[in-house]
């Protein structure tokens, strides 16, 4: 302990270690960018730079910590956790908090100065980061990272887009990500558009290729008692909001060609320049599509407002032609609906733009000016980009949680995938691990994840899709201050009204005949404003190297 006092004291005195530190940009400051007494390998000392343990003594942190409805009540009783303790000798506490009420307890802890050593999983904002990182609440990372996190620094090397995407607008990088293998595509698209094969069959039609044989499959659904029960209660195409649709739709125009993190702002490929998607003619006619598909009652009249367990609630009594979720097999318990590609469109269009940003959470972790141990827990997190820790955080330990086959691929035990107990597999996972959920900092990889995105059918939908997914993907921009502001007020009013008119032309209560007047009046709210302020962000963006 004695030892542990002398490192402690040593941080709190915040020696500058920042002159010794060799990083990518910045220098160290007091807030927490180095901050220890130096060892003779120019470690703070008790910390060794590399192996088991991260520090001699042991030490506590504290995390403000998102939840999922999935995961377990407390984390620090996973196996995955409990034993990363004594590997690493650092003791977490993860203050839960659950999801639904993330947002507005995270305002709270920040604007108050109540906050934390770390925020884990708690979905920062590129927002967040660039006001508290600029206040000094978040410590720089960018020199840490050179010399704390080789796991870390050797995959933004392989990704230039990481650093891209976490580089806020004063050059600083203040978080690390949830990050997507980029060719994991399964995982970028997430929730493929479903259709029923084995209705497909019944009606003697192939699989459709365009988004006409998509309506006429749809048309057949609703004419005919394809589940043989005598009743007309086939519902064509059913999801959890318009907006599923739309996304795996707009492709076929050639719209959203920079992916699911830029949905109102893509390239012209007539122009190379920046177009505002929502005010395209193209759009129109996406939106003429789904009306005609919503107008013939091709589309759940419940649309508007279905929630996720109300729709696979219905997918469970086998009624449903065509759907977005995850995975019907999983979340349905419906094990015949294949995966769709990409739809050829009316003017011969066939983009898959519903891929995600492979960093999908720019701040799924941060370190707070509250830590004294700024490099051991940047050391910590780091462990999780690497091979063995993003096997051991999804996987957990070999023969206890997970067996490797002789080929080498690694399943779950019999005690998670066929629980004794009569535990569901997200059940007996809770017990082991915490990534149930999602947003998670780390690296997800198709070799270590096992949820849903790994299924066969999802696997065969994402070699469809592949051929026409987006090439070039967009992480998202990081504003200035000044430009969050314009997009949170101009911006957000302008997206809100998007919104209401989507749903007013698809379910006819605004006739086309107004989308002039729609045009109009996204104009006079600041279209201008909002598209030069997109400029400068996307300048900025494609400059970083």
């Amino acid at each position: 302990m004695k030892k542990n006092n002398r490192w402690m004291a040593s941080v709190l005195t915040v020696t500058m270690a920042g002159s010794m530190l060799a990083g990518c940009s910045g220098n160290a400051d007091s807030a927490g960018e180095g901050g220890g007494k130096q060892g003779a390998a120019g470690a703070p000392e008790g910390l060794n730079k590399s192996g088991m343990p991260i520090v001699n003594t042991p030490i506590s942190l504290k995390f403000f910590t998102g939840k999922s409805p999935t995961n377990g009540s407390k984390f620090e009783d996973t196996l995955v956790w409990k034993e990363y303790a004594k590997q690493s000798n650092m003791n977490v506490t993860f203050e839960l908090v659950p999801f639904e009420n993330l947002t507005e307890k995270k305002n709270l802890v920040l604007a108050g100065g109540d906050y934390p050593d770390a925020f884990y999983s708690a979905r920062l904002s590129a927002a967040d980061l660039t006001k508290y990182g600029s206040q000094g609440v978040f410590i720089k990372l960018n020199d840490l990272i050179d010399q704390y996190a080789p796991n870390f620094k050797q995959l933004m090397e392989k990704y230039p887009d990481i650093k891209k995407g976490l580089t806020m607008p004063d050059g600083n990088i203040y978080s690390l990500p949830s990050f997507y293998d980029p060719t994991f595509l399964p995982m970028l698209i997430g929730t493929p558009l479903w259709v029923n094969k084995d209705w497909l069959d019944k009606l003697g039609i192939k699989e459709p290729a365009t988004t006409e044989e998509f309506y006429q499959y749809l048309k057949k659904v609703k004419e005919t008692d394809l589940n043989g029960n005598g009743e007309k209660d086939e519902i064509p195409y059913s999801s959890a909001g318009i907006g599923n649709l739309i996304n795996q739709l707009k492709g076929a125009w050639g719209l959203g060609n920079r992916g699911l993190g830029h949905p109102y702002v893509d390239v012209d490929p007539a122009t190379n320049k920046l177009r505002f998607t929502k005010t395209d003619p193209k759009y129109k006619e996406v939106l003429q599509y789904i009306n005609k598909l919503y107008s013939e009652g091709l589309i759940d009249k419940e649309i508007f407002t279905i929630k996720d367990s109300a729709l696979y609630a219905k997918g469970q009594k086998g009624v449903l032609g065509s759907t977005v979720i995850p995975n019907p097999a999983t979340l349905m318990n419906q094990k015949n609906y294949i995966g769709l590609g990409a739809l050829k469109g009316p003017h011969g269009d066939q983009l898959y733009s519903q891929v995600k940003v492979p960093m999908v959470h720019v701040g799924a972790f941060a370190i707070t000016n509250k830590n004294k141990y700024p490099e051991a827990t940047l050391r910590w997190m780091d462990y999780f980009y690497g091979e063995e820790g993003a096997k051991f955080y999804f996987m957990g330990q070999k023969d206890v949680t997970y067996k490797e086959g002789a080929d080498g691929k690694l399943e779950y035990v019999d005690d998670i995938i066929k629980n004794p107990q009569g535990l569901t597999q997200d059940q007996a996972l809770a017990k082991n691990f915490t990534w149930l959920g999602g947003s998670y900092p780390g690296y997800v990889q198709e070799k270590y994840f096992k949820g849903s995105e790994t299924l066969p059918e999802s696997v065969a939908a994402g070699k469809k899709a592949e051929p026409y997914a987006v090439k070039e993907i967009w992480n998202n921009f990081n504003f200035t201050d000044a430009e969050t502001e314009i997009m949170s007020s101009i911006g957000k009013d302008i997206q809100t009204y998007v919104s209401e008119m989507e749903a007013k032309f698809i379910n006819g209560t605004a006739s086309f005949d107004e989308w002039d007047k729609y045009v109009a009046t996204i104009q006079k709210m600041g279209l201008d404003q909002y598209m030069k302020t997109y400029q400068a962000a996307y300048e900025r963006y494609s400059q970083q190297k």
